[in-house]
């Protein structure tokens, strides 16, 4: 709350008053109209509300969204005017702190001492300021790097449900950035239950990456115009982080979908008509305003991880379309390779890049990672024909070509650093070459005499051989 008090001084003239109040939805009568997306501020009963203007009805009158919780407000309090947009304060000491929306701390710690504030709604880099995809950024896990890597400033969506590992998968990836490329990492909990909020808080200063990320929450029981502003909030301190540091900012969201969610009840609460499937008539724009401010310039780069949620499994929801489409690699986690206990539980066959072309990979790269989802293909297209007849109903090619499919799938199995507390194996990470490597060789049939055991929950071969 400190955060927003600073912003409205108590002796400025009111911009107008409260007219009515439905829910989160706030009619405000005005001296003189606010543009859209204008900070209004009010303050009763020792506390400050903060809106946001969504609309004008007529001369004299906005719908805007409150911030906060409605109870409490009534008819006629006067209502002051921030001077712009939401702003948070921003400042190189932002790390290792747990925000909300408004930059105020959530984790018990000091207010932040900004040297500046920012506007959480602002215009994407320009066409000349934006620098092009230039390579793979690796993240020390085997199957991601081989089968569907990271874009160096690009966009990675992770799909996955409950309990197949896609926390412990993001915190690896930010123990990644921070050991491999000396990174910093912000993290955006979009309509995050507090449960989980809670326990990834503490998990993530447990694996000791807290020091370089930063957290910003809007929670599940906050209202829709929170959930709906603080990916801006994030991306904002990403923006910041990238032109004032110069590093590698990975930011991770969990979940867009309840970004779009958000956008779609604060639609039905100002009365716009519901478009396909009842999302909002402003769906693209709305996601497009999020995806196209995560970009690399010359100051640094802004890689993104965002959970996405998939309604009843359907890839072709238009939520899921929309935000496909700003993608650059889709990781699919699978509960089947989580129940045959390969972790990280990644379909090999069902997750994509559009990187995953020769001429951005190189030959040797593109040629391996083909080969290996051939081999991989080829056993799921015979396991019906195993299970009821046995592996020596097969040819001796399809054989062998199984015998290694069940190696390398055992292979892309990797222990992570950030639960070796939890698991006792310490944690490794294998650099994409060494991945490389090893998989050329199991194609070839080098590892041949391994047994499957040999393959599990290793970093890379060379480090078996030698032990």
């Amino acid at each position: 709350m400190e955060q927003i008090t600073q912003h409205t001084q108590p002796g400025d003239e009111p911009i107008g008053a409260i007219e009515e109040v439905h829910g989160p939805v706030v009619d405000i009568v005005c001296a003189r109209l606010p543009p859209l997306h204008q900070a209004l501020s009010c303050a009763f009963d020792h506390e400050r509300y903060t809106f946001e203007v969504y609309r004008h009805l007529d001369e004299h009158r906005v719908r805007a969204i409150a911030l906060h919780p409605t109870g409490g407000l009534k008819r006629g309090l006067p209502v002051f005017d921030s001077g712009g947009p939401l702003r948070i304060p921003v400042t190189p000491h932002c790390l290792n702190r747990l925000l909300d929306v408004f930059g105020a701390p959530l984790d018990g710690g000091p207010p932040l001492s900004p040297r500046e504030m920012r506007n959480i709604i602002a215009r994407p880099a320009t066409l000349a300021e934006t620098i092009p995809a230039a390579g793979i950024l690796e993240s020390g896990i085997k199957v991601i790097d081989l089968l569907c890597p990271f874009v160096k400033g690009g966009k990675t969506g992770l799909f996955g449900g409950a309990g197949v590992g896609k926390t412990v998968l993001i915190m690896e990836f930010m123990h990644a950035i921070v050991s491999l490329h000396q990174g910093v990492s912000v993290f955006a909990g979009v309509g995050e239950r507090i449960r989980e909020g809670h326990e990834l808080w503490h998990e993530m200063q447990d694996a000791g990456v807290m020091p370089h990320t930063l957290m910003v929450f809007g929670q599940m029981d906050e209202s829709p115009g929170v959930r709906f502003r603080v990916g801006l909030s994030a991306v904002a301190y990403a923006e910041y982080l990238r032109d004032t540091l110069g590093k590698e900012v990975l930011l991770l969201m969990d979940n867009v979908f309840r970004f779009v969610q958000a956008g779609s009840e604060i639609s039905g609460l100002l009365g716009r008509m519901p478009a396909t499937v009842g999302y909002q008539p402003t769906l693209m724009s709305e996601v497009a305003e999020l995806q196209e401010r995560i970009i690399s310039t010359r100051s640094g780069d802004i890689t993104a991880v965002q959970a996405v949620y998939v309604p009843a499994d359907d890839m072709t929801d238009p939520a899921v379309s929309t935000i496909l489409s700003h993608l650059d690699t889709m990781v699919i986690l699978s509960r089947s390779q989580a129940a045959k206990g390969i972790y990280p539980a990644v379909d090999p066959l069902l997750s994509s890049s559009k990187m995953m072309d020769r001429s951005f990979l190189g030959d040797r790269h593109y040629s391996i990672a083909e080969g290996v989802r051939e081999h991989l293909a080829r056993y799921k297209e015979l396991e019906d024909i195993i299970a009821m007849l046995g592996l020596e109903a097969l040819s001796e090619k399809d054989q062998r070509i199984v015998l290694r499919a069940r190696k390398l799938q055992r292979y892309l199995s990797q222990p992570f650093h950030v639960v070796t507390s939890h698991t006792g194996i310490k944690g490794v990470s294998v650099p994409l070459e060494q991945t490389l490597f090893d998989c050329e060789a199991f194609l070839r049939g080098d590892y041949d005499a391994f047994t499957e055991e040999q393959c599990y929950m290793r970093g890379s071969m060379q480090e078996k051989i030698n032990v």
